[in-house]
């Protein structure tokens, strides 16, 4: 018998409201490009920028160049990711920083915000929260999960294939290399039915099936810089997938819609923002979609003031969260506008996460147009 716990009978809030509100896009089918890239060495980009600046002469060669010198692949077999092997992967550690220890020269931040206690998002998820899903990859301590959302592909509307979380979910920046191995569950344990540490069907934790990536991108700056600081001001990234059944139906069409992206959105229009992952860490353990739900404006935190801000809210979500989308409602309709990429723990209280302006916005419209 499934476990049911008192999270799980919550009532649903404002955030989950937020959600239910996505305009779900209808969609024709057709599969989106070719099968993965080859294999080649990964090294760092000699087309990666020495300052943010850099990229805002970049043209289509210089993005073409990088992606290719990036030197993504995933080699994940079909079916590898089975629903026992995803209950034992750990959660991604979320890059931690302390908004009450003295801060260092040149940061900039508000004082930290009230924790907001995060709540499940009530089941069944159908197509209004499966958007968000999990995403596993392979680091070299272990199988690992973040959180990452579909979003909305202006190339192909209806019919994306396109996921949106966190650079370091995807890349352990300078000296690093790729995480292996990344697939997608959208709308992971949409009927509640699945029970930590037991041989699960692959119907109850991935109900619409697992999405290999088969492209990847992130900022250009992210690879160039390590350690919790500036770089996680560009602490984005984007992922083309394809499903394993082989249908040739898109991620949108499988799942029921998709969540356009708010680039360049005012600040002062941020007035409210629902924050959404699977927490996998105590007291969570990443079998339910959760929501932090901030009525106030975001607060400020900047570790390099050439770059956008990072918005910071209230969090109680923990590791395993991070790439998760933040969402506001925008002309009646829900727009992501960051997502989780830095945080605290024992306890968790705060999440901080990027603010998707020029340079966010030019590294998801080359990808969409051009990486297939």
């Amino acid at each position: 018998m499934p476990r049911t716990t008192s999270r799980r009978r919550r009532a649903a809030t404002g955030g989950a409201a937020l959600l239910a509100a996505l305009a779900l896009g209808a969609a024709g089918c057709g599969p989106d490009g070719p099968a993965r890239p080859a294999t080649a060495p990964l090294a760092l980009p000699r087309s990666s920028p020495t300052s943010p600046g850099d990229l805002s002469g970049w043209k289509v060669d210089d993005w073409a160049r990088y992606v290719a010198e990036s030197a993504f692949a995933n080699d994940a077999a079909p079916g590898a990711w089975t629903a026992v092997r995803m209950d034992a992967a750990r959660p991604r550690p979320t890059p931690e920083y302390s908004l009450t220890a003295p801060a260092a020269a040149g940061v900039e931040r508000d004082a930290p915000p009230a924790a907001v206690p995060a709540r499940p998002q009530p089941h069944p998820y159908g197509p209004v929260g499966s958007v968000v899903g999990r995403l596993f990859a392979t680091t070299s301590q272990g199988d690992v999960s973040c959180s990452a959302t579909v979003v909305s592909d202006p190339v192909n509307p209806g019919r994306s294939n396109l996921v949106y979380t966190a650079a370091h979910c995807l890349h352990d920046g300078k000296g690093g290399g790729w995480l292996k191995n990344p697939v997608f569950v959208p709308g992971f344990n949409r009927d509640g039915q699945a029970v930590h540490g037991k041989a699960n069907a692959d119907r109850l934790v991935a109900p619409y099936g697992r999405w290999t990536a088969v492209r990847a991108l992130v900022s250009p700056t992210w690879l160039q810089e390590s350690g919790v600081g500036a770089h996680h001001q560009y602490d984005y990234g984007v992922l083309r997938v394809r499903g394993e059944d082989g249908s040739g139906r898109s991620l949108e069409e499988t799942v029921g819609g998709s969540v356009p992206i708010w680039f360049n959105a005012p600040r002062d229009q941020i007035t409210g923002t629902a924050a959404y992952g699977y927490p996998a860490e105590r007291p969570f353990d990443g079998l339910e979609l959760e929501h932090c739900d901030s009525p106030l404006a975001p607060g400020l935190l900047s570790f390099d003031r050439d770059r956008p801000p990072m918005y910071v809210i209230g969090c109680t979500m923990t590791a395993g969260a991070a790439g998760g989308g933040w969402f506001i409602i925008r002309d009646g309709k829900p727009n992501l506008v960051s997502v989780g990429a830095v945080g605290n723990r024992n306890p968790a209280g705060y999440q901080a996460g990027p603010s998707l302006q020029d340079q966010a916005k030019q590294a998801f419209d080359y990808f969409a147009k051009n990486v297939r």
